[in-house]
């Protein structure tokens, strides 16, 4: 019996794909660097700052010293144009979603977040529409650990205090999330309505797992 419904964030509750993209590309324009150098840094830092141990800020701040182009002008504009873009995921939700987390806790059923996110995103997460419908939520930046690590999933389901057979994990399958969920126990399906076929998005469709392509379809699920 499903007690629970543990959630990933990024392309299943939201996506960063109906709005402006800014991810290294696009902050490498800004800060007028070749792409390549601003990647240096930026992806050799994506482990340390998904779990906790850099923020945004030290990053960038690094990115524009090394590259000798700081300024607090530039500084200050590439972060605040970071975070407001993560914000502005939160405006193109699926028509659904809301529907589809209250139809959840009209059924008494828990709620729980498991996402890889950094520390920008975790301050635009906790501040989010979406955020008082969960019951548990644990975010690797605050975590110190990621998907696909097993203890994630357990302290997650530790505070809804359920078993991983009551559990149903909804991820769009990045990270190896479902694969995790499904060793653990879990029922898992692959969200899909927010994939869009060959564009940049992290997951396609996974032939081993039930895929659902529209939020309230999960209901039949439980």
């Amino acid at each position: 019996m499903i007690k629970a419904v543990i959630f990933d964030m990024y392309e299943t509750l939201i996506t960063h794909y109906q709005s402006p993209l800014y991810f290294g590309k696009q902050m490498a324009a800004d800060a007028g660097i070749p792409e390549s150098k601003f990647r240096e840094l930026w992806d050799s830092t994506e482990q340390d700052r998904t779990i906790g141990k850099l923020t945004l800020e030290q990053v960038i701040e690094s990115i524009l010293r090394e590259n000798e182009c700081y300024s607090e002008e530039l500084f200050q504009k590439i972060v605040q144009k970071r975070i407001q873009i993560k914000e502005v995921c939160f405006q193109h939700l699926h028509k659904d979603i809301i529907l589809l987390l209250r139809s959840l806790k009209e059924k008494r059923l828990k709620v729980g977040l498991i996402s890889n996110c950094f520390s920008e995103e975790t301050k635009v997460i906790r501040k989010s529409v979406l955020f008082p419908y969960f019951d548990a939520v644990c975010l690797s930046y605050e975590q110190g650990i990621q998907k696909p690590d097993a203890e994630i999933y357990k302290r997650c389901m530790n505070q809804l205090s359920v078993d991983a057979q009551e559990c149903l994990y909804v991820g769009d399958g990045g990270s190896h999330e479902l694969e995790a969920a499904r060793e653990l126990g879990m029922n898992a399906v692959q969200a899909v309505w927010y994939l869009r076929e060959g564009t940049t998005q992290p997951c396609g469709r996974k032939a081993d797992f039930e895929q659902i392509d529209n939020p309230m379809d999960l209901l039949n699920r439980i």
